[in-house]
């Protein structure tokens, strides 16, 4: 096992072999004490004001972040990481399906919103399924390496797969079944549109339950409506299903009772082994009208130079945007964005200027990446893996920041995807220097590894942490503080009550940047790199 050395022993070493030109001890801790509260939400409150609408990619809300973004890492002393440039463009396709839309199945109309949301993801001005055969695909999975195949047998093609989402192991908690609790990519809903699409069939539908989605149907409303982002593609997604979308758990009951079946006997039965059973003669019409823009978004990526190889990078990232703004909406049409993710940009941008408290630059390179339309999918970021500014062998490790934590200190430090990589050593390490110990994902059956942009990093073959927050409070009235406030962070999740609050405490949010900052600082001082473990899905490439 390669061992890995603490922050208070690296830094003597450093003082033991160097002259004063050397970081020292006291320039490790300026940085680690610049990180403060009020600074966090200055940036906060900027990035998730009305004046910057939501921050939506290719929106005025775009270029307010982005040039605030160049003003702040301009001024820290950092260099354009993309030769002279701040930004990576990333060419977008977005499509806002019409609302005036039915999905008309076994004789009735189920309205937009309130029963469903369809839409398409091929670049087409219209599409639609009529009278498309049903078919129920159990979790609508092909798993060859969990010897699950729900499609197996079955010919889609020119039907509607109607599936669960989540996959088997959280419906039965079996920890020998796909992951057990934890949810693997093939419960994301991303996964299953691209399998129905590889399958060759017509629609898909995903049934909406809140427990195993994670959020409520709200969050389907409104991130699934209004314009949806993708990638400008030559054969214009046209290899994709022609119309994907959710209905609600009620719809679906009422579905399978047409059909003939128990959409809970269903359920149990797809929970078993790979399964699909017809729906009756139940067919499903709809048409999607698009209104169609094509634009570019950016990536901002900022970098400070190693001081001895400077070629190897250790890169932050977090996303900037968030849903923008919904002028169709009643009431309050901003999705102001302010834990989701304001904080993260704001987290990022603390971070960057602790690195330039040292009396020298580190080693490597300390790069920072804020990337465009997370919320579309992860697209910035996927963007970035598939056309990498820095290349992957000289990527050391990625850290992510999403979401940080508001909710007050805290005595451990919860780690999304414990235990496929050396970044949990190195940051067990850090949090102990802090009186804290590592925890593991408090949420495994969200999927959360497989939902934020450290994502692509993973898929790069790049060591990458997603840490934050904790379930241990540091005191009694940190205890009383995050039960009141947990429920309104949960109840404002994609919604536009996620505004900036005097409320927040943002001591929790500052220890965490402060152990992501001594992280990166372990990692951009040492020889060794740190390496995924072996029983982890993600290799060097």
């Amino acid at each position: 096992m390669k061992r890995y050395f603490s922050l208070t022993l690296i830094t003597t070493a450093i003082l033991a072999g160097c002259a004063t030109t050397s970081i020292t001890s006291d320039d490790v801790a300026k940085g680690y004490n610049s990180i403060q509260a009020d600074e966090i939400a200055k940036h906060v409150k900027v990035l998730a004001s009305d004046e910057f609408g939501g921050r939506a990619p290719s929106s005025e809300g775009e270029k307010l972040t982005l040039d605030y973004l160049t003003q702040e890492f301009t001024a820290l002393g950092f260099e354009p990481g993309n030769g002279d440039s701040f930004f990576q463009e990333v060419p977008l396709v977005s499509l806002e399906a019409d609302s005036d839309m039915v999905l008309n199945i076994g004789g009735k109309d189920y309205q937009y919103k309130k029963d469903m949301v369809m839409g398409s993801s091929r670049i087409s001005a219209q599409e639609g399924i009529e009278n498309s055969e049903l078919v129920f695909v159990g979790y609508g999975v092909n798993a060859p390496e969990y010897n699950w195949n729900d499609y197996e047998g079955l010919d889609v093609k020119g039907k509607t797969v109607v599936m669960l989402v989540n996959d088997p192991g959280f419906a039965t908690k079996d920890p020998n079944l796909f992951t057990g609790d934890a949810m693997t990519y093939y419960g994301r809903w991303t996964y299953k549109y691209e399998e129905a699409s590889r399958q060759g069939a017509a629609g898909a539908i995903i049934i909406h339950e809140t427990a195993p989605a994670s959020y409520p149907w709200s969050v389907v409303e409104n991130s699934w409506s209004g314009e949806q982002f993708g990638f400008v593609k030559d054969n214009n997604n046209m290899d994709r299903v022609a119309v994907e979308g959710w209905v609600t758990v009620d719809v679906a009951k009422e579905l399978f009772t047409k059909a003939g079946l128990d959409f809970d006997t269903a359920k149990a039965e797809a929970a078993k082994g790979a399964y699909h059973v017809d729906m009756g003669d139940l067919a499903a019409t709809v048409n999607v009208k698009n209104t169609i823009k094509k634009s570019v978004s950016y990536n901002f990526i900022a970098t400070l130079p190693g001081s001895k190889t400077p070629d190897e990078h250790v890169i932050y990232s977090a996303h900037w945007d968030h849903l923008g703004t919904d002028k169709n909406r009643k009431g309050d049409q901003i999705y102001n964005g302010a834990h989701d993710n304001a904080t993260g940009t704001a987290g990022m941008i603390e971070v960057a200027e602790a690195f330039t408290k040292l009396g020298k630059r580190p080693d490597r390179s300390m790069t920072f990446l804020a990337v465009t339309a997370e919320e579309q999918g992860l697209l910035g970021s996927k963007y970035y893996a598939a056309n990498p500014v820095i290349p992957a062998n000289k990527t050391v490790a990625n850290i992510n920041m999403d979401s940080l934590n508001l909710l007050g200190k805290v005595k451990d430090i919860s780690v999304v995807g414990i235990g496929k990589s050396q970044m949990d050593e190195l940051l067990a390490t850090a949090a102990k220097e802090q009186g804290r110990t590592v925890s593991g994902d408090p949420k495994p059956s969200s999927g959360g590894y497989y939902r934020s942009d450290h994502f692509a990093f993973a898929n790069m073959g790049v060591p990458a942490m997603y840490a934050g927050g904790g379930s241990e409070a540091f005191d009694e009235e940190t205890a009383n503080y995050r039960k009141r406030m947990s429920l309104v962070l949960r109840g404002c999740y994609h919604q536009p009550c996620d505004r900036y609050r005097d409320e927040w405490d943002l001591s929790g949010a500052v220890q965490d940047l402060q152990l992501f900052y001594k992280v990166g600082f372990d990692i951009s001082q040492q020889t060794q790199w740190p390496t995924w473990n072996e029983n982890s899905e993600f290799q060097r490439k």
